[in-house]
């Protein structure tokens, strides 16, 4: 890849670089982490760049979306209806509507409302919905990741109810019920935890196949797939999970070698995260009260908009070349006016304003995960490459639009 002084010196900082041959190599680990049956779809939300979207989607991806945004930007990049999979709580009536008359018809749904949301607008386009019945387990394998399930929560329907609910999913005009959809980890700590939840997911699968009554002709297990986020580290390759969920699914699935029923999982952060670097600029040191700050070109506005969620700060972020320094710990901080701005705190970095540095595996969840419009500051570059090659450059614009009135 090119180097990155090179790059911001050509396309400024702060500028997010891409690297293509990354993302595809992520892809393929993946797919070969899984068995040869597996689809696997591509989580947005984790970066809807039309080139990494393009990237996964010829490699044989599908798409997972939750809004008509990232509907116009999985399309843009070649994905067709029938390759996406429509998530999400607050599916409107005019999301829906958008959705079906572009080609989507498998969605995945949270309530009994939304499942009701669904059919009555299929059945007003005069088309049918195949609906995945999101899960919300009671229980979970895993003890040490991020669960995302077992709680009270407006996603899924609680797995102790759904028996209960049968006869009343069944019979949804405009929806034939396609399947399960489970999520209930995120970035598994390490293999043996990623191995028991899909095990503890996919038994669960089949009981709730026979609880209601309906023959699934798909089953997302989820995700879960690790990987570093704006950390130093390497993405984990999974050398003995395709042998123990082929185990696990000939146990319960018997059928599913032969797409009774489909079995799919999905990634965000895995495919993309360590194909991506972040290069920011010392703007200038301050010293307050004996504690430094290093104030950056990069904030919250264009990194760690969900910071607050306590998702991303501390980032690792380190000199481009080797500098000395005093040995003066300093906080990061960001270019806007609120104390909030701020990436790091006691880190050990050079102290000149003009140094160039980099924050890696940023990839996942950067510009559009962050508060691009705070402040009315221009967003980030997004150069993407390819070995040495620059593929495209581009920079989101955000644009006032009138429905009423007009411009002063």
């Amino acid at each position: 890849m090119t180097a990155p002084n090179e790059l911001a010196e050509r396309f400024g900082t702060p500028s997010f670089v891409y690297d293509l041959d990354r993302v595809a190599r992520a892809r393929d680990d993946l797919f070969a982490a899984l068995p040869a049956e597996f689809e696997v779809f591509y989580a947005a939300k984790a970066n809807p760049h039309p080139e990494l979207l393009n990237e996964l989607r010829t490699g044989g991806c599908r798409a997972e979306i939750s809004s008509v945004g990232e509907l116009d930007a999985v399309l843009q990049a070649g994905f067709a209806g029938e390759q996406i999979l429509y998530t999400g709580p607050g599916k409107t009536t005019e999301e829906l509507t958008e959705a079906l008359t572009r080609g989507v018809r498998l969605f995945s749904t949270e309530s009994l409302g939304d499942l009701r949301r669904v059919g009555e607008t299929a059945l007003r386009l005069g088309v049918t919905a195949d609906c995945l019945i999101r899960v919300n387990n009671a229980t979970g394998a895993a003890a040490t990741s991020i669960r995302m399930t077992g709680v009270p929560s407006q996603f899924g329907f609680d797995s102790e109810t759904l028996p209960d609910l049968a006869a009343d999913l069944r019979e949804v005009p405009g929806t034939n019920i396609a399947g399960l959809h489970f999520f209930p980890l995120s970035n598994a700590k390490d293999e043996a935890s990623l191995i028991a939840e899909f095990r503890h997911t996919i038994a669960m699968a089949a009981g709730l196949q026979k609880a209601l009554g309906v023959t699934f002709r798909l089953v997302d297990i989820g995700g879960g797939f690790a990987a570093p986020y704006a950390v130093q580290g390497e993405r984990p390759v999974y050398g003995t999970l395709r042998a123990a969920l082929g185990e696990t699914l000939d146990e319960h699935f018997p059928g599913w070698r032969d797409g009774a029923p489909r079995i799919a999982c999905e990634s965000g952060r895995y495919l993309v995260a360590d194909s991506g670097t972040l290069l920011t600029t010392v703007v200038n040191v301050k010293d307050s009260r004996g504690q430094r700050y290093l104030v950056l070109d990069a904030g919250i506005n264009t990194f760690g908009g969900m910071s607050g969620l306590g998702r991303i700060m501390p980032v690792n972020v380190e000199p481009h070349e080797s500098v000395g320094t005093d040995g003066t710990p300093a906080s990061l901080a960001g270019p806007l006016c609120t104390p909030g701005d701020l990436l790091a705190r006691n880190v050990f970095l050079p102290s000149e304003a003009g140094d160039l540095l980099t924050v890696p595996n940023a990839g996942s969840y950067g510009p559009t995960a962050s508060l691009l419009m705070f402040l009315g500051r221009p967003a980030p570059a997004e150069v993407v490459v390819r070995a040495d090659t620059v593929v495209s450059v581009s920079r989101i614009q955000h644009i006032r639009t009138y429905e009423h009135g007009q411009a002063l």
